[in-house]
């Protein structure tokens, strides 16, 4: 398996359960348990290692239309020291991944990948889009020589301005590079995958240890907690933030799970555009709505799901909500059946039926649950 820079320091501390994440040996949690990271990171802060996620860097002269084909967003509106969440699809409209696209400047722009689909992300960006330009620009791996880490959390400012008091001026969705973070220069973006205000830090490989000591130490009056792949989803879940192979995929288009603003229909072309428009010309199929079980039950990816006896979809993602205590979970649904929040369905778990009712989502958001 695959181990990220972070891994020696991790590996040692007591209590910490390792898993093999696609193919990466990463912790699930640490010796607090999943609950208790979750609960810090909504109510002060955590430090994640997500240095598994892939970079590569797209430059040339049209690197800005070039992407701009590749993805579903506006890129081409993008300015320097911006940040920008995407998908790029198959021609038929389904996802071949979702992206975090940053801007150094029109000529260059750093891609962030998910680790399960780094290898078929730049296959698919090098040569695999029917991209319709003459040249394409210049790609590079930049995954094994770059780590990343996450500090989420209400707190997370707190602590990252002891080390860079400049990063309280970062807004949502952009970032600053370099940045000395202690004795490490870093790009430094206000983003994450919890649904709560943090930071991404990008930095050299081998120099992850020490940021990841430094921000510890830097935290430990906030009552920083280390954090694993755990929480990580319970948070993502809640804040109904979409995870590739579950919300998205090669089967599901990001009209149907309900992510229509990050496609950009009026732009003149982008792989998958004839397919998408067709679809919501026609009649989108299928929809993303969120559940509460009524019935006691964990809904888990795959669970069939029912109105009466007909079979009208399944689950995505499905979880015990830490924040509220709820089992709740994302089902992918004929849009052609009409249902209203607090109507009932029900869940195939473990060959029983369980009940369920639609709810809003998402399920938890800045302080707020979904029926507040």
């Amino acid at each position: 398996m695959k181990r990220t820079p972070l891994y020696d320091a991790y590996s040692q501390y007591e209590g910490v359960k390792l898993v093999d994440f696609g193919g990466w040996e990463l912790p699930v949690n640490y010796a607090k348990g999943i609950n208790f990271e979750h609960e810090a990171v909504r109510t002060k802060v955590g430090l994640f290692d997500v240095s598994h996620m892939g970079e590569c860097l797209v430059t040339g002269e049209n690197a800005t239309e070039f992407l701009d084909y590749l993805c579903t967003n506006a890129i081409s509106s993008m300015t320097k020291g911006g940040v920008m969440y995407t998908m790029m699809c198959y021609p038929n409209g389904t996802v071949v991944d979702d992206l975090l696209i940053y801007c150094r400047d029109r000529t260059s722009y750093l891609v962030v990948m998910n680790a399960s689909n780094i290898e078929k992300d730049l296959a698919w960006i090098r040569e695999g889009v029917p991209y319709p330009g003459e040249v394409r620009p210049t790609v590079v791996d930049l995954s094994d020589r770059t780590a990343l880490l996450a500090l989420q959390g209400p707190l997370s400012v707190d602590v990252l301005k002891k080390l860079v008091p400049e990063c309280e001026d970062i807004l949502s969705f952009t970032y600053r590079s370099p940045c000395a973070v202690g004795e490490v220069m870093s790009l430094i973006s206000r983003t994450g995958y919890t649904g709560e205000d943090g930071f991404e830090l990008y930095c050299a490989a081998e120099d992850a240890p020490l940021l990841w000591n430094t921000l510890l130490e830097a935290g430990e009056e906030q009552g920083i907690e280390c954090c694993g792949l755990g929480c990580r989803d319970t948070l993502r879940l809640e804040a109904k933030l979409p995870l590739y192979g579950h919300e998205i995929s090669d089967t599901i288009t990001p009209l149907e799970a309900n992510l229509g603003y990050f496609v950009r229909l009026e732009k003149e072309d982008f792989c998958g555009k004839d397919a998408l428009a067709k679809q919501k010309e026609e009649g989108i199929p299928r929809t993303l709505r969120g559940v509460e079980m009524i019935d006691k039950a964990v809904p888990r990816a795959g669970c069939e799901v029912f109105l009466g006896d007909e079979s009208i979809g399944f689950v995505t993602s499905g979880t015990k909500s830490p924040t509220l205590q709820i089992f709740c979970a994302y089902v992918l649904i004929k849009r052609e059946v009409k249902l209203k929040f607090g109507d009932e369905l029900t869940i195939e778990i473990h060959g029983k039926k369980k009940r369920a009712k639609l709810v809003k989502t998402p399920f938890f958001k800045h302080g707020k649950r979904y029926d507040e």
